[in-house]
């Protein structure tokens, strides 16, 4: 990868990303032909996130990222990426995202650790500029505090951003959690059954519009309640990097059997696998759609 190439690009050609973005082929749909979706998740550096479980660093180099990021998307199976505008542009930039669904995430201003870290700001892709440059929709974090009222503009923001992006005909991919300050001051997101399935119900019904909503949920106990709870597509997340690969998959494997669950949006555990072979960690997950892997 010509890191110096991309960086002089930047400097003195930026007008190259919409160049990029308009002449790149474009999927026919976000889902294949078997309604499934397999995306590779990367915006969380924007929220001041760059760590993974076991490196506090895994993702400040930025140039290590985007070759993991292109590894993880060139592999047979992969529809597409998940990402704030500098990492998709990177990516278009390379020449990483023909043929591939792009969905931008849109609110990423609760900053890690931030005192204001409830209240999601849209500070990233709005739904013009995501029609704009050919994405296939968008990603909205909401999280749901019931003792904090800074709650309340981040589920009104959200239910704006749902109908912007419907009036676009784009996907609006909302990711919701009830959410809650731990003891030890950190924010923390509840991962239980009862959790998962409230949060949802919430976050189907924000906006003017459901016809473009899809879920994003996390891999819970009971999946089979949660995704009763809806009748719009879900996507599982993948969540933090997991030192037992093989349970990980395993959970994953049973939830995408559920009725509309619609694929994975994965990031640090495909992109940060333990034993580091990102390619081998994308082949997994892309066989647990039934989809044939990268042959060895």
């Amino acid at each position: 990868m010509d890191l110096a190439a991309l960086m002089a690009t930047r400097a003195h050609r930026p007008e190259a990303i919409a160049e990029a973005a308009a002449r790149r082929p474009k999927p026919d749909a976000p889902l294949d032909a078997s309604g499934k979706a397999m995306i590779i998740a990367a915006d969380h550096p924007a929220r001041g996130m760059i760590g993974t479980a076991t490196n506090r660093a895994a993702m400040a180099d930025r140039g290590d990222l985007l070759e993991r990021l292109c590894a993880a998307v060139a592999r047979p199976g992969v529809d597409g990426v998940l990402g704030t505008p500098d990492i998709v542009e990177d990516l278009l930039l390379l020449g990483a995202l023909d043929g591939k669904a792009i969905f931008g995430s849109m609110n990423r201003g609760g900053l890690a650790g931030a005192t204001w870290e409830i209240d999601d700001r849209f500070t990233a892709y709005d739904a013009p500029t995501l029609r704009a440059m050919g994405c296939q929709g968008g990603k909205m974090l909401l999280r749901i505090d019931d003792r904090d009222a800074a709650t309340a503009p981040t589920l009104e923001a959200c239910a704006r951003a749902v109908g912007a992006l419907a009036e676009h005909g784009l996907v609006a991919m909302v990711e919701p959690f009830i959410s809650r300050v731990a003891d030890d001051g950190r924010r923390r997101n509840d991962l239980t059954t009862d959790a998962a399935i409230r949060a949802s119900a919430i976050a189907a019904a924000l906006g003017p519009t459901s016809a473009y909503t899809w879920l994003k949920v996390p891999v819970v106990p009971d999946m089979e309640r949660v995704v009763a709870a809806t009748t719009l597509p879900t996507l599982l997340l993948g969540g933090e990097v997991s030192p037992d690969q093989d349970a990980m998959f395993a959970s994953w494997q049973q939830a995408l059997g559920l009725p509309n669950v619609a694929g994975l949006v994965i990031g640090r555990s495909l992109l940060y696998p333990p034993g580091d072979d990102v390619g081998a960690a994308v082949d997994t997950a892309v066989g647990l759609l039934g989809r044939e892997p990268a042959a060895a």
